[in-house]
């Protein structure tokens, strides 16, 4: 009988997983060749290429982080935006508000 043992899942950071795609890309590695500089499965490093394949032709998959760093600061700074949008609106109902039942201010 023998015991087949799990290999241990390895995390990556979205700057090697870039740097991979890239290579696979711009340098021509093969998914083999990544898979033994990486250790990663066979569908993570096809799954990198793929979005980052998709990033260069400006197709962005929801729920993915985005490998390029430009594109992630363009993420989070919209994300910014629309909470400060929020954030404006809740302030101009809440001044409303304020003005109506203070009758000095009228």
């Amino acid at each position: 009988m023998t015991i087949k043992t799990r290999k241990e899942r390895l995390s990556y950071t979205v700057k090697p997983k870039c740097e991979y795609a890239r290579l696979m890309v711009e340098e021509h590695y093969s998914n083999q060749q990544i898979m033994d500089i990486s250790g990663s499965g066979a569908t993570a490093v096809a799954r990198w290429k793929k979005q980052y394949l998709d990033e260069l032709r400006g197709e962005f998959t929801q729920g993915e982080i985005p490998l390029d760093p430009d594109k992630r600061l363009i993420g989070e700074l919209k994300k910014e935006l629309t909470e400060s949008r929020k954030n404006v609106r809740l302030l101009k109902k809440g001044t409303a508000l304020f003005i109506r039942d203070n009758p000095n201010l009228k």
